[in-house]
C-alpha cells in the first residue's frame, strides 16, 4: 500500500493508463453515433474514471456507466459491450494500482494551457469530467473535513469552468500563470487526494513517559 506522504514521488515518470491503441478504441467509440450526443467524450472520461479512482466511495459500475454514457450506448453486439465496459473499466482500475504504489498517472494532453482560458481546452474537459466523477457521490467526498476536500479539490473545480459563475471562483481564474501552475501539478493534485482519501493517516508515535523524579531527588 502507498505511504502517506507530503512529497509525491516524481522521480519516476507517469505511468499511462492505457495503451496507445486502447485509447484510440474508447476514442473512436464515444465520438461515434453509438452513443448519446451528451455522453463524455475520452478526455472527460478519462478524468471521470480517474475520479473514481480516487473516490472515497465504490460507485456501483450500473451508476457510473449511466453517467459517463447518458444512457445505454448501441452496442453492435455483445463482445463491443463487453470489450468497451472492460476498456473503461481497466482505466479506472490501473489508476488505482499507480496510485497505490505513489505513482503519478499519465494525463492524456499536454500539461500546458498555451495561453487559452482552461475551460477551452482539453484540460478543463478532463477536470470537468474529473468533477463529474465527484458529483457521483458529492456526500462522501465531503462529509468527513469538508474544508481539506474543498482545498484539495479546487483546482479541479478553478480548471474545469463549471464553477465561473461564483465570484470567488471568477476571480480566481483571471490568474494565469496560477492555472499554469496547477496544470503542470494535476498529476501530483491527483495523488494528493488518493492519500487523503485511500490512505490512512500514519498513527502517531506514542510519546514517551515523562519520568516523574524519586522522592529522594525532590528539593
Amino acid at each position: 500500500m502507498a505511504e502517506r506522504s507530503d512529497t509525491p514521488d516524481t522521480n519516476t515518470p507517469p505511468q499511462p493508463l492505457l495503451d496507445d491503441e486502447q485509447l484510440d478504441r474508447l476514442d473512436d467509440f464515444l465520438d461515434s453515433d453509438q452513443v448519446d450526443e451528451d455522453a463524455l467524450d475520452l478526455i472527460s472520461a478519462h478524468g471521470f474514471l480517474v475520479a473514481l479512482a480516487v473516490a472515497p466511495s465504490e460507485v456501483p459500475p450500473t451508476q457510473w456507466l449511466a453517467e459517463l454514457f447518458q444512457g445505454e450506448p448501441r452496442y453492435v453486439d455483445d463482445a463491443e459491450r463487453d470489450e468497451i465496459i472492460t476498456l473503461l473499466t481497466r482505466l479506472r482500475d490501473n489508476a488505482v494500482a499507480v496510485l497505490e504504489q505513489g505513482g503519478l498517472p499519465e494525463l492524456p494532453f499536454e500539461l500546458t494551457l498555451g495561453g487559452e482560458p482552461a475551460e477551452d481546452t482539453p484540460i478543463g474537459d478532463w477536470c470537468a469530467g474529473f468533477m463529474e466523477g465527484v458529483f457521483s457521490d458529492e456526500s462522501a467526498w465531503f462529509q468527513d473535513d469538508e474544508e481539506a476536500a474543498a482545498t484539495l479539490l479546487l483546482p479541479f473545480m478553478l480548471l474545469s469552468g463549471l464553477f465561473d459563475d461564483e465570484p470567488d471562483m471568477a476571480e480566481l481564474a483571471k490568474d494565469q500563470a496560477r492555472q499554469e501552475s496547477l496544470v503542470v501539478q494535476l498529476p501530483e493534485l491527483v495523488l494528493d487526494l488518493y492519500l487523503h482519501y485511500r490512505v490512512p493517516s500514519e498513527t502517531p508515535k506514542p510519546k514517551p513517559r515523562k519520568k516523574t523524579p524519586s522522592k529522594g531527588k525532590q528539593r
